[in-house]
């Protein structure tokens, strides 16, 4: 089970996103609003376990999800590339 690196982001316009940080994540970053600031890194095994602490983070509702897939850990392959 991989453990990925997570950034939270506030673009120009003071929307959030989570995206992956490294080279996994540059497609997210390049789609904010410049100039775009990192607020927060944390670490996640899954999609589930990250939306879970970017909710938190966030003072959100608790994060659901109907997908079973987003349960899964996060392939070892994509921590090694």
């Amino acid at each position: 089970m991989a453990t990925l690196i997570h950034e939270v982001w506030i673009d120009a316009n003071g929307l959030s996103s989570v995206c992956l940080a490294g080279p996994h994540g540059a497609n997210c970053r390049n789609l904010l609003d410049q100039p775009a600031r990192l607020i927060h890194t944390f670490e996640a095994g899954s999609h589930y376990e990250a939306m879970t602490t970017y909710f938190r983070f966030q003072g959100w509702d608790v994060y659901t999800t109907d997908f079973a897939i987003d349960h899964e850990p996060y392939p070892d392959k994509l921590s090694d590339s």
